[in-house]
């Protein structure tokens, strides 16, 4: 007998069978076949072979099977795109059945095949069901066109579908205006041009906050979310839609309710009525601390949230401290996100209660948690000045428990304790020492390193504790061999005459017997230094260190406000832009708006609250991160003189202004032409590249960037106006050991919109020692945020290096523009209209001008005079300014005969230009 027995049998297999059962007659085996089709289907066999025959099934009645069908459809139509179009007609039939069901799972089904050749036949079935009377299939639509748009976007703005998914957000069914909603959003969000092609509007926003109240807890969450991408056009619409949006923080769903935070939080940048924001923040705090009633996975979601919401805004839970407490129960996740967040809420007024908890936490049994919990005592000594002591008493008792883990994180967080107050917990440092023999974790020996070094001269046996550490030198970590090289330096340079063999030792082991190129150089660094110059390295080891803050792990204040766009989302549990971890997100990137200050006029420059942090210029292909993360400063300001008393002068309004009129335009009111510059310009035409003829005054170059901030990058510069365009003339000098290449530059809003007009242009590379002149040209269309001081500018600057930032003062001068000469009779009318209190006077001393070469060296820099007065033997000069932004400054300057005291009177809409006016008078007479 052979074996050929085991490969005969009767049965036609599994496939076969279905086959016959497919295309019974009899509609019950029908079904039952189709069935076991889906089971094979779901548990991963290949039963596309029998597409024909499932397909043949549609064409029936039962609700159940065609659902069935319409399944096996959706996961094979892509597999068989021929084949699939064989359902075209049943569809298409089906989008017409009486049953609004059936309509609705065809057009559900149709949009979900993804088959470029069935999507022409799906548009006319579409465009019915967005108008069917019933709204299920209406809401059902909606989606689909959603789906539609990510197979064939051109489609769908071609055939008008977004023009009918726009009117279905005006639909009596709120389910139905909430799939429209999810549909826009979608659509919006996966825009290739970024744009979003359906904007909303007040209307718009009013139908969906009226749907609001009675969708279901997925169609509230869709709607907040749109009303959070829209920028309400003033105060008191935000206002209207907080007030509208608050019951929402009562919901049941965490997701409602952290989707309604985050449309409160966005529009709180945005209302300037205190009041109202106090109400709002008040009303926060109880979700907030409901959501932490929740199962932990829900508890660590709603922790990660208010995280970002603490670091925004601290005042929402800071009487809320106690719910953050850990709970032995916790779990470890839920304990870590909690105590990050209680040492953001600490303060002076709960810090006792807050040490007490961390104290108690240092006695847990969970290693991880009890490290936690002692850096956080030091956190807390950091970050709040009046508990520092106490927070030292409370880590020393934790070093006396002689715990291992615990003893090094104490010595750890002590460490910058240090840091922070010099020179005031010395008396600790011995109890520090007893525990020496007992470290054996790199952070905790290199802290104690670090201590030993910087208080040497304290520390009679320095030397002895040291060179202890030094016995097993290449053993060490990388870190510990770093800080005890730099703390046998120390301690060199401040007891030369007994350290002079350790010094050498621990100078060879770095530089000859070790592997680490930074150890290394670091070694060589310090050997160069003490052999050539040791008062030099005196003063660069032993300078004086800045201190630190608590402020370190808080997120860069751009990513903050990007984040808060995000709540409710993974973007928020992450910590992480969208565009960090979804693929082809880089376009969804958000910012918090700015303050909504009320109406601005052409003429004025609009501003904010001068206390809002300033917006960053946001720009997705920017080479450049953003300027918020960094505490830019400007330079010094030279204040202005103290303004000279009213009274004792001309009466202004009623003393004779109109007198201008009767003055002839032909003799003194009319500015003399600038005189001509003798041939060769100067100095400064030589190094600014100046015409041989311009007089206009230019400020000398001031150092912006030192080379110390600037890792190497020193810049200095000076802003001018030539021809009627705006430069900002730079001299970049590297100090540093590398080249530099790959210069770009960004300015952050300023208060007249300057932003740059070309790339940077600088001989790449440069190279150390290399420096080299660079204009860049500038416009005013950009941004406008009103920044103090108002001539303020932030600037960024990328290089292979890293991303540097400063700040300049642009000279107002630079904005006086060259169609500033105004008619006098509106002259006239214009002082008259502008209120006396926007007058300011200033004092020019020590003068040597005369009336005659005061209005031609103003008119040289844009100031033009408009009439000229003679009253009691003092000449009064009137002169128009205007600026870039269209705001335009009145002058009146009282020259006495032969005497050096001018007084000059400032006049503008805007009186925040009156100090920068004064300024630019100041410099040109003194130029």
């Amino acid at each position: 007998m052979t074996d050929a027995k085991y490969f005969t049998t009767t049965k036609k297999g599994e496939i076969f069978e279905l086959k016959s059962e497919l295309n019974s007659d009899k509609k019950e085996k029908k079904r039952e076949a189709v069935k076991k089709v889906i089971a094979s289907m779901t548990v991963g066999k290949d039963v596309s072979a029998l597409f024909p025959d499932v397909v043949n099934c549609m064409q029936t009645d039962n609700l159940e099977l065609k659902k069935l069908v319409y399944l096996y459809l959706m996961n094979y139509a892509k597999s068989q795109p021929d084949m699939a179009i064989m359902a075209v007609n049943t569809f298409v039939k089906d989008c017409e059945d009486p049953n609004p069901l059936i309509r609705a799972l065809a057009v559900r089904t149709m949009g979900c095949i993804r088959v470029d050749k069935i999507t022409e036949y799906l548009c006319e079935p579409l465009r019915k069901c967005l108008k069917d009377e019933d709204p299920y299939v209406r809401k059902t639509a909606a989606v689909c066109v959603a789906k539609l748009y990510d197979i064939n976007a051109q489609l769908v703005e071609d055939q008008g579908f977004l023009d009918q998914l726009k009117d279905l957000l005006s639909d009596s069914n709120p389910m139905v205006v909430a799939n429209a909603v999810a549909a826009l959003s979608e659509i919006n969000d996966s825009s290739p041009s970024g744009a979003p092609l359906v904007e909303m509007n007040a209307a718009t926003i009013n139908k969906l906050l009226t749907a609001l109240n009675e969708c279901t807890e997925w169609g509230q969450i869709f709607i907040l979310d749109s009303l959070s991408n829209y920028n309400p056009k003033d105060e008191r619409e935000a206002q209207s839609i907080c007030e509208r949006i608050t019951p929402r923080l009562a919901h049941a769903n965490a997701a409602v309710v952290l989707s309604a935070v985050k449309v409160l939080m966005k529009y709180m940048e945005i209302i300037t009525d205190q009041e109202f924001v106090s109400v709002l923040t008040r009303k926060l705090a109880p979700p907030l601390v409901t959501l932490l009633s929740s199962e932990p996975e829900v508890q660590y979601v709603a922790l990660r949230n208010i995280n970002l919401i603490v670091q925004k805004r601290p005042d929402i839970l800071k009487h809320e401290m106690k719910v953050f407490f850990v709970k032995y129960n916790d779990p470890i996740y839920v304990k870590l996100e909690k105590l990050d967040i209680m040492i953001r809420l600490a303060s002076q007024a709960n810090i006792a209660q807050v040490l007490s908890e961390l104290k108690e936490y240092a006695t847990e049994v969970d290693v991880d948690f009890v490290r936690k919990a002692v850096r956080a005592i030091g956190r807390c000594a950091i970050k709040v000045e009046q508990s520092a002591e106490r927070c030292v008493a409370t880590l020393l008792d934790l070093i006396q428990t002689k715990v291992n883990y615990v003893v090094q994180e104490a010595i750890v967080v002590i460490k910058d304790i240090f840091r922070k107050y010099p020179n005031k917990y010395e008396s600790i440092i011995s109890t520090l020492c007893e525990n020496l023999d007992t470290l054996d974790e790199p952070e905790a020996r290199a802290s104690m390193i670090w201590i030993i070094g910087e208080y040497a001269e304290r520390i009679d046996n320095a030397d002895e504790l040291l060179e202890s550490f030094l016995e097993g030198f290449a053993d060490e970590n990388s870190q510990v061999q770093l800080q005890l090289l730099t703390a046998i330096v120390k301690l060199f340079l401040k007891r030369p005459a007994d350290t002079q063999e350790l010094v050498q030792q621990v100078l060879s082991l770095a530089t000859q017997d070790s592997d680490n190129p930074d150890l290394r150089d670091r070694g060589f660094i310090y050997w160069r230094l003490l052999s050539t110059d040791p008062a030099a390295a005196k003063e660069v080891v032993l300078a004086e260190k800045p201190l630190i803050s608590e402020e370190t792990d808080l997120l860069e204040p751009t990513l903050l406000d990007e984040l808060i766009c995000h709540i409710a989302s993974l973007a928020s549990v992450y910590h992480k832009p969208p565009s960090a971890f979804v693929e082809g997100r880089s376009g969804l990137r958000k910012a918090l708006p700015a303050k909504l200050a009320g109406e601005t006029t052409t003429s004025e420059a609009p501003s904010s609250s001068s206390s809002s942090a300033p917006q960053v210029i946001p720009s997705q292909d920017s080479l450049i991160g953003d300027l918020l993360s960094m505490d830019i400063n400007p330079p010094a300001v030279i204040q202005p003189a103290q303004p000279a008393p009213f009274g004792g002068g001309v009466d202004l309004l009623g003393g004779g202004l109109d007198a201008l009129l009767d003055v002839g335009v032909g003799n003194t009111a009319t500015a003399p032409p600038p005189a001509q510059a003798p041939m060769g310009g100067g100095l400064l035409g030589d190094i600014f590249g100046l015409a041989p003829s311009t007089t206009t005054y230019v400020a000398p170059k001031t150092l912006w960037l030192p080379a110390v901030k600037g890792k190497g990058l020193e810049i200095s510069g000076t802003f001018i106006r030539k021809n009627g365009q705006i430069s900002m003339e730079m001299t970049l000098t590297n100090r540093a050991m590398q080249a530099m290449s790959g210069f770009a530059i960004q300015f952050n809003k300023n208060s007249f919109g300057v932003i740059p007009a070309q790339p940077l242009q600088v001989p790449s590379p440069l190279t150390p020692n290399q420096s080299c002149d660079v204009s860049l040209l500038l416009n005013t269309s950009g941004p406008v945020q009103k920044m103090d001081p108002l001539n303020n500018l932030q600037v960024a600057i990328k290089n292979n290096i890293d991303v540097l930032y400063f700040a300049a003062l642009i000279p107002l001068h630079v904005y006086f523009t060259e169609d500033g000469q105004m008619d006098k009779r509106i002259f006239l009318s214009t002082w008259k209209e502008i209120p006396t209190q926007n007058e300011v006077q200033y004092n020019l001393s020590n003068m040597t001008h005369n009336s005659d070469t005061v209005v031609q060296k103003m008119q040289q820099n844009n100031v033009f005079t408009i009439a000229k007065r003679n009253v009691e033997g003092q000449d009064m000069l009137y002169q128009s300014i205007k600026l870039t932004n269209n705001v335009w400054v009145l002058t009146e300057i009282k020259i006495p005969p032969g005497g050096s005291l001018f007084t000059l009177s400032v006049k503008s809409v805007t009186v925040d230009v009156a100090p920068g006016v004064y300024q630019a008078y100041e410099n040109i007479l003194r130029s």
